[in-house]
């Protein structure tokens, strides 16, 4: 055999003394086949470096086993943590991650799309945040959004971000701030983090200042811009509620430089809850939004399937504890966050149950303060909680 040339399937047959239909038996653990049968085909696909034919598969299953996952940049903290998440999940289920950036440009997110498309992806998660993109509704593959609310009959994964931001402008308030600034990285109505943070200002007859920085910028000129806007800020503001981790740590190198003690002369409250931004900046506890998030309800629904009811949305609160009702009494698909990806198998095959769920039953998603109700697979119609 030429060393240059990929072995192909038959002259693993070859080798191993078996049939093609065998090696492909193995190959896809389909059947009963005896040990000594798959030592000798294992033992042969080794002497030969033999692996197999990954576009072949995808054009003779119709599936590539491939996920796209579009998210503004994996620079951040958190959309990294994201990712690693997506990816843990997916490969629980033997998919792979095809991960793209839309640095916050409408027009690079287009062009992931056609990619993605062009790829025969077999599910598309999108945590960009441009604006809305009218390409998602065309597309044939189901899609999920994290932390985006592209159309009612895409499923959408979120935080409450606007309980979030009331959360923490209520724990400055609490701690003494007398005029808290918000540092965010848009400013926009649909920024539902400064929406809370201005709906608690104005309920306590203070004048909200909002602070942009750009994360798109490079960081050495981020960091610059950055220490402008908070040093002509200083006067007016004794303390910041930041939209991200990221921005928080920012404003503690801030706070360090100019020698303003946290949180005794400058208080400053993070979201996110990021291991990498918390660790390295030692962020004060504040409020935050786990990864891996054991207090979030993952709801599974058929993202493919003609319902004209809006889809839920699997939702949390910083430091609040979810629970979900059902407002009928059927089995719901229940999933978590983290392994949200997992659903795409469901997706794909179109299980009658899960078309069902999504059709007739609509999940009411409520915030309060208690323990979380364990997941498990079992539902029993008398039951009305997630179990």
């Amino acid at each position: 055999m030429n060393p240059q040339r990929e072995p192909r399937l038959a002259e693993v047959a070859e080798r191993a003394g078996v049939s093609v239909t065998t090696v492909s038996r193995v190959l896809n653990n389909r059947g009963y086949l005896s040990q000594q049968t798959k030592d000798k085909v294992a033992q042969a696909i080794d002497e030969l470096n033999y692996h197999p034919n990954q576009v072949a598969r995808s054009l003779l299953g119709h599936r590539t086993n491939t996920i796209g996952l579009v998210l503004p940049t994996v620079a951040l903290p958190f959309y990294g943590e994201v990712a690693v998440e997506v990816e843990n999940a997916l490969a629980e289920h033997q998919c792979q991650l095809l991960l793209c950036n839309s640095f916050g440009r409408s027009d690079r997110e287009r062009a992931v799309l056609d990619m993605l498309v062009a790829n025969r992806v077999d599910g598309i998660i999108s945590g960009a945040h441009n604006d809305p993109v009218d390409d998602y509704s065309r597309l044939r593959q189901p899609v999920v959004t994290i932390d985006r609310e592209l159309a009612p009959h895409i499923p959408n994964v979120r935080a409450q971000n606007e309980t979030g931001g009331r959360l923490a402008t209520e724990l400055l308030l609490k701690r003494g701030a007398r005029r808290p600034a918000l540092v965010t990285s848009r400013s926009h109505s649909r920024n539902l983090r400064e929406r809370g943070y201005r709906d608690v200002l104005a309920a306590a007859g203070i004048d909200p200042t909002v602070v942009t920085v750009d994360f798109h910028l490079p960081e050495a000129e981020r960091a610059r811009t950055m220490e402008a806007k908070l040093d002509a800020l200083t006067p007016q503001a004794d303390a910041v509620f930041a939209t991200d981790d990221l921005l928080a740590a920012g404003v503690l190198d801030w706070t360090r430089r100019r020698g303003l003690e946290v949180p005794g002369q400058f208080k400053v409250v993070g979201f996110d809850g990021t291991l990498a931004a918390t660790s390295a900046s030692g962020l004060p506890t504040g409020c935050s939004l786990s990864i891996v998030p054991p207090r979030v309800i993952r709801t599974g629904i058929d993202a493919a399937s003609p319902c004209p009811k809006p889809a839920p949305t699997a939702c949390c609160a910083c430091s609040w504890r979810a629970t979900a009702r059902w407002t009928s009494s059927s089995w719901p698909t229940v999933w978590s966050v983290s392994r949200c990806a997992a659903i795409w198998r469901r997706m794909r095959r179109g299980s009658p149950w899960s078309r069902r769920a999504h059709c007739a039953w609509s999940p009411v998603v409520c915030c309060r303060w208690t323990e979380v109700l364990p997941t498990r697979r079992g539902w029993s119609p008398s039951d009305r909680r997630v179990r």
